[in-house]
């Protein structure tokens, strides 16, 4: 398998940046409805929905943060790149896609 290591790293210090300001926009959409918002019944119960279904992708894009932190600290390891599981060679275009991942596309 032939890794570009540095184009690997800046690929995942780009996604964490991006991660970063999805978490933070996140955070604003899962802020507390105010009961005394004047937005009626109907309104409010889609603004309770939509906080619930923003506090669920708020949790995913922190775990993802976590993993691509941690796949960034492993780069320079020389079994990055190399499945968990079967211990075979991650395919480098998944690795590009999903950098986070530490396992092959047959264990995932």
């Amino acid at each position: 398998m032939d890794l570009d290591r540095v184009e690997i790293k800046k690929l995942i210090k780009k996604e964490l940046k991006r991660v970063e300001q999805n978490i933070v926009d996140l955070k604003d959409l899962t802020q507390p409805i105010s009961p005394e918002n004047a937005i009626g019944r109907v309104s409010r119960m889609d603004a309770i929905n939509n906080k619930s279904i923003n506090e669920a992708s708020l949790r995913k894009a922190e775990e993802k943060y976590i993993k691509l932190q941690e796949a960034l600290s492993n780069v320079g390891e020389k079994d990055f790149g190399i499945c968990i599981r079967c211990k075979q060679p991650i395919p480098v275009g998944r690795i590009m896609l999903m950098p986070q991942s530490n396992k092959c596309v047959n264990c995932a």
